[in-house]
């Protein structure tokens, strides 16, 4: 497998994963004190939420890579 092809994979999988969870969420330290032998630390959850067009253009970008990636002028 070439390059293109293998380009071309893994945009319709990160294409398929993005219309089927629509997001993903992590946590983020904002915030962190240290009084004596207290320690105070805040986390942020966040959460990043993936278009339903970025999902169908990957899957489509990464099919037309795979359909036309192969061939060679």
């Amino acid at each position: 497998m070439n390059a293109v092809k293998i380009a071309a994979l893994v945009l319709i999988v990160v294409g398929v994963l993005g219309l089927v969870y629509g997001g993903f969420s992590y946590t983020k330290e904002t915030h962190e004190a240290k009084l004596g032998p207290i320690e105070l630390t805040v986390k942020d959850k966040e959460t990043v939420n993936i278009p339903v067009w970025a999902g169908v253009g990957a899957i489509a970008i990464g099919g037309v890579l795979l359909l036309l990636g192969g061939r060679k002028s």
